[in-house]
């Protein structure tokens, strides 16, 4: 039988871009204007936070910890129940809807209560949505391009991460610093990626023979799950503890000395770097293999944090966000396939949901660490902090390193 990849009538390999469905395409889009959307809100909110309405970066610490781990805790119930009723597309819907309609609080905002409450709404959405919609992408990949199919929406993911900043910046500008109207404009993209996920992406037909799960939170079908991804979650979790919150490199950059109008830059750098590197990773990983490269990422998040920590100028921290950029494309997308690797086609939605939940409990406790050592200690330790938990996480790939090479042995 011919490989998915010989499609051209020439026995010559389609290239990557062109073996991917349409409908992973079309994600990859929706993320895009949803990163829109939000990051031109989030690369504002902490100064807005901190300088607008008087919060401490504890504070902007206990709100993003709090944000992203209720997405988290949302995730594992959405995934599974994707599992149960064998769709996904309906469950992604929602939550990017949610998403959508909560984006009109921020300039409507009175108060941080306010302020926190559509952070919290805005992170039900992205929970809802998360699980069902990489579980989505990985029943649309082909086999042997999951890396390149989550490489490629992480990349459009962060491309919109790119635009959002960018467009904050230049929308301060012609708003003379006023906040409210930039969260306005912000509005409008939410609402294109509502529009595109209802009517571009469509479901896959379930494969026959698939089992069908009645209970998928249930302890038998969590162990179904298997070792190697228990492995792969606990490897992400302690990667997770020293990968704070990006509010810190905001606070960092404002810090140093760069221009209000300017601290989106740091976003905008950040997600330019990750944009052009997710992708080629992700495809680089479907030929040689993951954990090496998840090594390298680590790596990189070490130099990141040491560079962040214990430079004071505006390049060296221009540097420092850049490095850090580059290890969320040798890191993001290669877990997610690893994720939808490892387990049951069956469960995946369930897997997904999982560990998100982990991580994001994990990414709770990581940014509350993360704004207590800035609040005590100051900004170096926070940064020294993130490249101890980074080198736990480089000692934990051995193991699971052996374990998935152990399974492409199998599989070859």
């Amino acid at each position: 039988m011919k490989s998915k990849l010989v499609e051209n009538g020439n026995d010559q390999p389609l290239a990557p871009w062109r073996s991917l469905p349409t409908g992973i395409w079309a994600l990859g889009f929706v993320s895009l204007l949803m990163d829109v959307s939000s990051e031109m809100i989030h690369a504002l909110l902490p100064v807005y936070l901190t300088l607008g309405l008087g919060a401490t970066a504890l504070a902007v610490g206990a709100i993003e910890g709090i944000a992203e781990a209720t997405a988290a805790i949302t995730k594992v119930f959405s995934g599974a129940l994707s599992d149960r009723i064998g769709r996904r597309k309906e469950l992604a819907a929602l939550g990017y809807g949610l998403a959508a309609v909560t984006k009109p609080v921020f300039p409507l905002a009175p108060a941080i209560g306010w302020l926190v409450a559509a952070r919290f709404i805005d992170r039900v959405g992205k929970g809802i949505r998360g699980a069902p919609r990489d579980a989505l992408i990985a029943d649309l990949a082909p086999e042997g391009l999951r890396g390149a199919a989550f490489g490629l929406r992480q990349s459009l993911d962060s491309f919109g991460a790119f635009l959002g900043p960018l467009a904050a910046i230049g929308l301060m500008w012609l708003f003379l610093n006023d906040f409210q109207s930039v969260f306005w404009v912000a509005v409008v993209p939410g609402f294109l990626a509502l529009a595109l996920i209802l009517f571009a992406v469509h479901e896959p037909p379930r494969p026959e023979g698939l089992r069908q799960v009645r209970n998928p939170l249930a302890r038998a079908e969590l162990r179904l799950l298997g070792t190697t991804y228990w492995w792969i979650v606990a490897v992400a979790t302690l990667f997770t503890l020293a990968r704070f919150s990006e509010a810190f490199l905001i606070l960092r950059a404002e810090e140093t000395g760069l221009a209000l109008m300017l601290v989106p830059l740091v976003l905008v750098g950040m997600n330019a770097v990750y944009a052009l590197s997710a992708w080629p990773v992700g495809v680089l990983s479907d030929k040689i293999g993951r954990a090496g490269l998840l090594a390298v990422g680590l790596a990189l998040l070490i130099l990141a944090d040491l560079v962040l920590g214990f430079t004071d100028g505006l390049s060296g921290i221009a540097a420092g966000v850049l490095l850090w950029g580059l290890h969320l494309g040798f890191t993001q997308g290669l877990l997610a396939a690893l994720v939808a690797e490892a387990v049951p086609a069956e469960l995946r939605g369930t897997a997904f949901g999982m560990f998100h939940l982990v991580t994001g409990l994990a990414l709770l406790f990581a940014s509350l660490i993360a704004g207590a050592l800035w609040t005590g200690l100051g900004a170096q330790w926070t940064f020294l902090g993130g490249a101890v938990f980074a080198g736990v996480a480089i000692a934990g790939l051995f193991p699971l390193a052996q374990r998935l090479g152990k399974a492409r042995g199998k599989k070859a």
